[in-house]
């Protein structure tokens, strides 16, 4: 068996991306490979392969360990992406970005969620040859359609009348996120229902706290924060709504627009480059606020146009369904380790 040690603090700041794939590729692995692979988590034994989800400290100080066999690193998110997220002084802000640089570049080999990044990380001063796209993917058992009568259940729960239409995003309650569309787009059709599912993640160092915070405190009667999702829970919002937005001006594989996808329910993006990347076809684009106005109006008049919205984001489901996923992770792993023994 191949031993892999998974290192990850992903899991313990709730609402996150990271998290959430960080959670489906150990149970794709457990669920699959249990007889091929011995995983382990944050163990600092002797491992064939150290995966690195996530660039803590004491992590980077482990990859300085023999003990750790090939490191992978996966990268989901680069200096500039953090804009918008987290509000750091300087000169923390120029030390922590050059650390995250140096983190992936201790890595053997680095791993990405959108071939976009690939260059950038290039820039960065990254060898091209060892960086790897593998996409994210959901779990369909934990994220799928449900019947109308357990979406009206739903609706009902959550106070919402069955012909009263949706719309609804997750993610953190931050700028790069685009909430300020989405706030702007609720207070502007007070006749459709808004939901948002996400809050501070990052607390009081969230870029624009007070900003965001008097925001919540003041939402339109047709706006809706719920705070921070259990991902146990959001399956029922994908499914209740009419139409899922996620109008970030920046992101790298999304999970909440893979779980929509795997809900059925029609998706709604900001076109940004990195979507025409990896699911283009399969959405709905926007440029700006003005056109998800637009969009967003005519679907709640014509409901009919969101049938193939719904068909599309079932295609793209089994386009990065459990199945591919887990061959491309397998035949990873394999040469990755191939790699390793020839190396030694």
């Amino acid at each position: 068996m191949i031993k892999i040690t998974m290192f990850s603090s992903a899991d313990k700041v709730a609402g996150q991306g990271v998290g959430s794939a960080y959670k489906e590729l150990i149970n794709l692995l457990k669920e699959r490979f249990s007889d091929k692979f011995d995983i382990k988590i944050n163990n600092y034994g002797r491992s064939d392969l150290s995966h690195y989800h996530t660039i803590d400290p004491q992590f980077y100080l482990s990859t300085f360990s023999k003990k750790r066999g090939r490191k992978i690193g996966y990268v989901h998110f680069l200096p500039e992406t953090l804009e918008g997220s987290i509000k750091l002084p300087e000169p923390a802000k120029s030390v922590f970005y050059k650390y995250v640089i140096n983190f992936y570049k201790r890595m053997d080999q680095i791993v990405v969620v959108n071939p976009t990044f690939i260059d950038k990380l290039v820039a960065h001063g990254l060898d091209r040859k060892k960086i790897k796209y593998i996409p994210n993917f959901v779990s369909t058992e934990n994220f799928y359609e449900k019947s109308d009568e357990e979406k009206k259940a739903f609706r009902k729960k959550i106070g919402v009348p069955e012909d009263k239409f949706i719309v609804f995003g997750d993610g953190q309650v931050q700028e790069r996120k685009g909430i300020d569309d989405f706030y702007k787009l609720a207070k502007g059709n007070p006749d459709i229902q808004f939901i948002w599912a996400g809050g501070f993640s990052f607390g009081k160092i969230t870029d624009g706290y007070d900003r965001y915070k008097d925001m919540i405190d003041n939402a339109p009667k047709n706006m809706k924060f719920t705070g921070i999702v259990d991902r146990n829970e959001l399956v029922d919002y994908y499914n209740a709504c009419n139409l899922f937005l996620l109008p970030s001006y920046d992101e790298l594989f999304p999970m909440s627009v893979l779980e929509a996808f795997a809900c059925g329910a029609p998706v709604l993006l900001r076109d940004l480059d990195l979507y025409r990347a990896i699911i283009s076809g399969y959405y709905e684009p926007a440029r700006d606020y003005s056109d998800m106005n637009d969009f967003i109006n005519k679907a709640a008049t014509h409901r009919d146009i969101l049938n193939s919205f719904k068909k599309k984001s079932k295609e793209a489901t089994e386009q990065y369904s459990e199945d591919n996923l887990s061959k491309i992770w397998y035949e990873f792993y394999t040469d990755q380790y191939k790699i390793a023994k020839r190396d030694k």
